[in-house]
């Protein structure tokens, strides 16, 4: 049973624009959904294309490099071209959490071997971020990964394999923390291919300029 009332209404179709979203739901409290048809398969490799040559070796919230973390990555700038502003709308009318609270758009790259190990989105009390912390996150899945690499929820028992175009939703702005402390998760290692996801953080409260 649904103790506290999620972000996003849950549906099983969203239609965005003319843009098809089809929806599931693999948990309830903490919400976590999986959606179908975010991005075309255009979309996903110009997604790619452009974040390719701009790759650095990632680095944490806190701005440090962390075995943690092994990938390489990036982030776009809002509204630097009219695909970054099509899919940020899209994106902020699916989160439902205007665009005003988004970070900016960040694309990863894994190849064999790399993984993202368990961890929360949302900052400790200690971090200086924490006063408008992020709520809420979806993992946009660029391409079809040949094996491994999947999103886990240990705790939940809940595994999301990347197929491409499709996504991964959770929330974790309860006033229950134990609720929030579920949602730990992980990338797992990419065994064979490599692995593209753009990932968008909501935060509790507006974090940009001009909106």
């Amino acid at each position: 049973m649904i103790t506290e009332v999620s972000i996003l209404p849950i549906q099983s179709v969203y239609s965005i624009d003319n843009h098809i979203i089809t929806a599931t739901v693999l948990h309830e409290e903490p919400l976590i959904m999986k959606f179908e048809h975010v991005l075309s398969d255009e979309e996903c490799q110009v997604f790619i294309e452009s974040a390719a040559s701009r790759l650095e070796k990632s680095k944490l919230a806190n701005k440090e490099i962390s075995q943690i973390r092994t990938s390489s990555g990036m982030f776009f700038n809002e509204n630097e071209s009219p695909l970054i502003t099509l899919i940020e709308s899209r994106i902020s009318s699916l989160m439902h959490i205007p665009t005003a609270h988004a970070e900016g758009l960040q694309v990863l790259h894994y190849e064999p071997g790399q993984e993202f190990k368990e961890h929360y989105d949302f900052f400790g009390p200690s971090s200086p971020s924490s006063h408008n912390n992020r709520i809420s996150t979806l993992i946009i899945y660029l391409n079809d990964v040949e094996e491994g690499g999947e999103t886990t929820f240990p705790t939940l028992g809940i595994t999301v394999k990347p197929v491409k175009g499709s996504a991964v939703y959770f929330e974790y702005f309860y006033n229950n923390q134990t609720l929030n402390e579920l949602t730990l998760h992980s990338g797992k290692p990419v065994i064979r291919g490599e692995k593209w996801v753009a990932t968008q953080w909501m935060r509790k409260q507006r974090i940009r300029e001009g909106y």
